[in-house]
């Protein structure tokens, strides 16, 4: 049976403080572009249920999280907690959304 993407939400909190919040940016990012889980994955270079765990906040590999983050065109930004309110607010300020520069859209 053909499941439904899940319905993208707009400007994500780009804070993460689990991989909870990491899986649910993935795949918020995932449905801004339209993409079922299989044929992300393909793309990816990663099995289903690598993904599939990733997004449910379950754990996998550093090597296939960042595996996962770059085919997407996604990165981390790790820094001091006292910078993080000006890191946040200027990632939510920017009006370039996500979607709008996906490496996804250029290899379809």
């Amino acid at each position: 049976m053909a499941r439904t993407l899940p319905r993208p939400v707009s400007n994500p909190d780009p804070l993460v403080r689990d991989l909870a919040a990491v899986g649910a940016l993935v795949r918020n990012y995932r449905a801004e572009n339209g993409m079922p889980i299989n044929d992300a994955a393909d793309l990816l270079g990663v099995s289903k249920d690598v993904l599939s765990r990733l997004e449910n906040g379950r754990s996998i590999g550093l090597d296939k999280l960042f595996m996962i983050l770059a085919g997407f065109g996604l990165t981390m930004l790790i820094v001091p907690k006292r910078h993080m309110p000006a890191a946040r607010e200027a990632v939510l300020e920017s009006t370039m959304p996500l979607s709008s520069v996906s490496p996804l859209a250029e290899r379809r």
